[in-house]
């Protein structure tokens, strides 16, 4: 099979995993039609109020850096080395992500590194882009494709030869697997939701507005136990704010139901931050309150005809800040799978669906569980403890002990292998101090009996 006889690769939403994937398919020798049903962001402008801005780490940037792409997303991007916690009373308290200085993990724009992929997507000669048209679903026997166009809401049928769903938590194209015998789907939504909220940049000596508020060199948290907010810079001198809270009870949205409630819930529980954040009202009115939903699903594949990319394998809540990450990760592993039997996509697409389905699952745990560690032991003297415990160690024995958080963060070790070496880890650190602490009984005992003899 010659490239020109490849089949066309047809990819729904042209989101950061549809249009990556799209450009490296074109660049695998593929021809590739990209759909989204927005309109183009770089003309229509990003809807506010959610996601404004990400943490782009390890797994993402080499995703990019295999398409040549890392250096433009990071020339506007902002490192970030550590968390910044705030408590309720006393000062911040800085806590780095690694023994080693110089790591970190970036803060950026989602609608500027949208805006970089699809600029690179459209310089593609076998890419071709079309706004404003959404999958409502494929027949996966016929693979004829039902798109609508978002403006007249027109309805039309398409043959696709391979389609691959990047469209989102809710896809389309997922859902139409979902048909089919024998098709795992698990969804649920957090108890809590959040609320996107802005520390707008001060003026700085000459007057203008640019000038960060508070360290831009830190993803700031404000624990609560229950409930949480944090901020992450942006290249203009703002932060983008992020309320986690329940939907119900005394901490959550339905609390807050006038300018008095939100004026009084920000002074309570968040005082310091409220002197930088002088639009809360406006932004707390304008913004929507959204749910946090979690996406585990099998198959990922179907044949050498359909497979599922980021958020429509595997949505994941953003506690780790890995979902995108995650998602450009599998974007690579599908990539490097389709080169690899670019004549048998059966073969690719299983390959790709045994590497990163252990791999989904992992990351979707793990961000579950930071989100108590963020909002209820970030804080504590203990946390901070086992914190420096654990630079200590990487520090010490780099060869023998990487913390589980900067296996995930730092590294591209599949996230389930990360699990379990860092389990291995946590059994010989215990194992450790009980040999330990059995050797100094010994001694004492020994001492003891020495000076009683």
């Amino acid at each position: 099979m010659s490239v020109h006889t490849r089949p066309v690769v047809t990819v729904f939403g042209a989101g950061l995993a549809g249009a990556l994937c799209a450009i490296r398919l074109a660049r695998a020798g593929f021809r590739v039609e990209l759909y989204e049903r927005r309109p183009d962001p770089r003309v229509a402008g990003a809807a506010g109020g959610r996601s404004i801005n990400l943490a782009l780490s390890t797994r993402g940037i080499e995703a990019l850096r295999e398409m040549d792409l890392h250096e433009p997303v990071l020339a506007d991007a902002i490192l970030m080395r550590g968390r910044g916690i705030h408590p309720l009373r006393g000062e911040r308290v800085f806590q780095p992500y690694s023994a080693d200085p110089n790591k970190g993990i970036y803060s950026i724009s989602r609608a500027g590194l949208n805006a970089i992929l699809l600029d690179a997507a459209e310089k593609e000669p076998n890419v071709s882009i079309v706004f404003n048209t959404r999958c409502v679903g494929v027949d996966l026997d016929s693979m004829e494709a039902t798109i609508e166009d978002q403006t007249t809401r027109e309805r039309t049928t398409k043959r696709c030869e391979v389609v691959i769903g990047g469209d989102g938590a809710f896809s389309a194209v997922r859902s139409s697997m979902m048909k089919r015998d024998r098709f795992d789907y698990h969804q649920f939504y957090q108890t809590h939701g959040y609320k996107e909220l802005e520390i707008p940049p001060a003026e700085n000596e000459s007057g203008e507005f640019g000038k960060f508020r508070i360290d831009p060199n830190a993803l700031h948290i404000w624990p609560r136990r229950s409930y949480m907010m944090i901020a992450l810079p942006n290249s203009n001198g703002s932060f983008t704010c992020t309320l986690f809270a329940p939907f119900e009870g005394e901490h959550g949205f339905e609390s807050i139901r006038s300018d008095d409630d939100v004026t009084r819930y920000f002074e309570q529980r968040f005082p310091d931050a409220v002197p930088h954040m002088p639009d809360l009202l406006e932004d707390f009115r304008a913004n929507p309150t959204s749910s946090l939903v979690t996406v585990r699903c099998f198959p990922w594949a179907l044949g050498g005809r359909v497979a599922l990319i980021g958020d429509a394998a595997h949505a994941v809540v953003p506690f780790y800040g890995q979902g995108m990450n995650a998602s450009f990760e599998d974007v690579r592993v599908l990539g490097e799978c389709v080169e690899k039997s670019p004549h048998d996509l059966g073969a690719a697409f299983a390959e790709y669906q045994a590497r990163r389905k252990p791999a989904g699952d992992a990351i979707s745990q793990l961000a579950i569980d930071n989100f108590l560690e963020m909002r209820d032991h970030v804080g504590s003297p203990a946390f901070r403890r086992k914190k420096k415990l654990e630079l200590w160690l990487a520090k010490t024995f780099p060869r023998w002990y990487t913390p589980l958080y900067e296996m995930v963060t730092f590294s591209t070790i599949p996230y389930h292998l990360a699990v379990r070496k860092a389990a291995a880890q946590d059994r010989m650190v215990v194992a450790a101090f009980v040999a330990l602490g059995a050797f100094a009984f010994f001694i004492v005992a020994a001492t003891v009996v020495a000076f009683s003899v």
